[in-house]
């Protein structure tokens, strides 16, 4: 039996590599680092975690915890693992990104069937079943045998990560342990400023010197909302900020006497700037919101104006760098294959899905669809009432001339077939019956 070729060792490589083991099929694993390191990487592990340790939210009636619990359903290895390293973030599903992915790089090293290499592949396999899964910083070799191969540009935008602050730099007379309206742990450190202390950060921010651009015409650079530089966001206008990731609604200082009562709305903070707990240990804390393109130096400057940051020490500065994303509506089937050779498949952020979990699911279905082909067997796309089933249709279906990347989200399921007007029990709706298709689905073809 030929080997699968899995190119690269992400989120979405490391789950499809998985997936093909267990089905009993070899894979090779391709992962270039660490004799190449990409602009945003620091380790050689598996399943790095680059901008967040933040996989989203954690209940199943939002987007993304729908997606976990799929996954969990279909015997995910990233999403098992997610769990396993999971930090306190109030709702979400955050993990100790060190240890998640020194562990995953194990478990996949340690299989019978996973031939796990270090080395860049410059060119797509001409035969047999691979699965493409490089990123969204693909190689400059790959790149551009994958331009020959599929006869289309690319689209191209600048992706950024947020700063890593040591937690004992943080000064916790000011800053206060809360999670927006107290839901779930208090997870999250959070910074509060006045009226006075917002604008000021805000006029510093928007004047603060940007990192330059490489390889790329400033002029036309595209940034993709859901991981939006802040000073782009604070340009936008004085209180975009304040409605955004600094918004301070359902936030309040515990020691300071219960904020909700009527008579205290007046002490309520202008603005707060909220930090997620990185690690088990809570040594590290990541600048919620805060990816940036500023200057080192800058950063630290315009960050220490942040009440209780006066003093932090920063353990890794913001960082962007080029994501390269495909036309998947040109190129793809829902089951992921490509079109023009269906023993050629792809996932990850490279086929234009935004976040982790998204990435995983990719992952997932190309290398369960990659086994299935060395198998004998018909490749699976999954009912689109699904979240995983929704997002690859979109990404396979949508209009060509103006695809964006497309993060996990409730206006790509089909309507429900009675109107719910309340939003909560709409998304309830929505989970309970993709969990019921799928459950479904799963006994018809035995996954």
């Amino acid at each position: 039996m030929k080997p699968v070729h899995v190119i690269g060792g992400g989120l979405a490589g490391t789950e499809a590599a998985w997936q093909i083991a267990q089905a009993g099929v070899p894979v090779i694993l391709s992962e270039m680092r660490p004799q190449q390191l990409s602009p945003a990487h620091h380790t050689e592990h598996l399943a790095e975690l680059v901008c967040s340790n933040s996989f989203g939210a954690l209940s199943s009636d939002r987007a993304a915890g729908l997606l976990h619990t799929e996954l969990r359903q279909l015997n995910s290895i990233v999403i098992q693992k997610a769990d396993q390293h999971a930090v306190p973030a109030g709702g979400a599903l955050a993990v100790d990104r060190g240890v998640f992915s020194q562990d995953l790089t194990a478990t996949l090293d340690s299989h019978p069937l996973i031939d796990l290499r270090r080395q860049e592949l410059p060119q797509i396999p001409a035969d047999g079943v691979a699965v493409l899964a490089s990123g969204p910083m693909t190689s400059h070799d790959l790149t551009e045998d994958l331009q020959r191969f599929t006869g289309l540009d690319y689209l191209s935008f600048f992706d950024a990560a947020s700063p890593i602050v040591v937690g004992e730099s943080i000064n916790r007379e000011i800053a206060f342990l809360a999670s927006r309206y107290d839901r779930g742990d208090a997870a999250y450190l959070n910074c509060p400023m006045n009226k006075e202390q917002y604008l000021q950060f805000w006029q510093a921010l928007c004047a603060a010197e940007q990192a330059e651009l490489k390889d790329f015409d400033q002029a036309t650079a595209k940034f993709f909302e859901g991981c939006l530089p802040i000073e782009e966001m604070a340009r936008r206008g004085e209180d975009t900020l304040r409605y955004g990731p600094l918004k301070p609604v359902g936030l309040f200082d515990a020691r300071h006497g219960d904020f909700r009562a009527p008579e205290n709305q007046a002490l309520r903070p202008y603005a707060v700037v909220q930090l997620r707990q990185e690690d088990k240990a809570g040594k590290l804390w990541n600048m919620v919101g805060f990816q940036t393109n500023l200057r080192w130096g800058e950063q630290k400057r315009v960050f220490q104006m942040i009440p209780g940051l006066e003093q932090a020490e920063f353990v890794r500065m913001g960082v962007m760098h080029r994501n390269t994303f495909l036309n998947a509506p040109e190129l793809l089937q829902p089951s992921l294959q490509f079109k023009q050779r269906s023993t050629l498949l792809a996932a990850g952020q490279l086929i234009g899905t935004e976040g982790y979990t998204a990435a995983v699911a990719g992952g997932w279905l190309a290398g369960t669809n990659a086994a299935r082909i060395v198998l004998g067997l018909p490749p699976l796309s999954l009912p689109d009432t699904t979240m995983i089933g929704a997002l690859f249709e979109f990404i396979s279906s949508a209009t060509p001339k103006h695809f964006q990347p497309m993060p996990p989200n409730f206006g790509i399921l089909p309507d429900l077939p009675t109107r719910i007007r309340s939003k909560q029990e709409r998304y309830g709706a929505y989970r309970d019956r993709a969990l019921a298709d799928l459950t479904d689905w799963q006994k018809v073809f035995q996954i």
